[in-house]
C-alpha cells in the first residue's frame, strides 16, 4: 500500500533545468525524512539531497548551489529543483522515505525517473 511515485524527468541540454516530484501515499508523510538518490550506468547509487521533518536540508558536494530539495507536507510531496544541469547529472533519480524511531524502522523507495543531460 506504500507508494512513492517520481515524475518530472526527461532529456535536457547542459545548463537547463528540471523539477522532479515524488508523491507519497500509504505513510504518515510528516514523520519521514525524505531524500533523493541517483544511479548512473555502471556506478553505485549515491545520495543527492535529503530533508528532515524539521526542514533541515543536506546536499552532495557535487550538487551544492545548483539543486534545491523541498517538501510540502499538505500534499505528501517532495521536490528536487535542478538548475545548471551538467552531463554528469545523467542518472536514474530515486525518491526515498525513511523513518527510524520509537515506532520502528521503515524505508521505502520509488521506481525512479530518468534524467538525461546531453547536447
Amino acid at each position: 500500500q506504500v507508494q512513492l511515485v517520481e515524475s518530472g524527468g526527461g532529456l535536457v541540454q547542459p545548463g537547463e533545468s528540471l523539477r522532479l516530484s515524488c508523491a507519497a501515499s500509504g505513510i504518515i508523510f510528516s514523520i519521514y525524512t525524505m531524500g533523493w538518490y541517483r544511479q548512473a550506468p555502471g556506478k553505485q547509487r549515491e545520495s543527492v539531497a535529503d530533508i528532515t521533518i524539521g526542514g533541515t536540508t543536506n546536499y552532495a558536494d557535487s550538487v551544492k548551489g545548483r539543486f534545491t530539495i523541498s517538501r510540502d507536507n499538505a500534499k505528501n510531496t517532495v521536490y528536487l529543483q535542478m538548475n545548471s544541469l551538467k552531463p554528469e547529472d545523467t542518472a536514474v533519480y530515486y525518491c526515498n522515505a525513511d523513518y527510524t524511531g520509537s515506532l520502528g524502522e521503515y524505508d521505502y523507495w520509488g521506481q525512479g525517473t530518468q534524467v538525461t543531460v546531453s547536447s
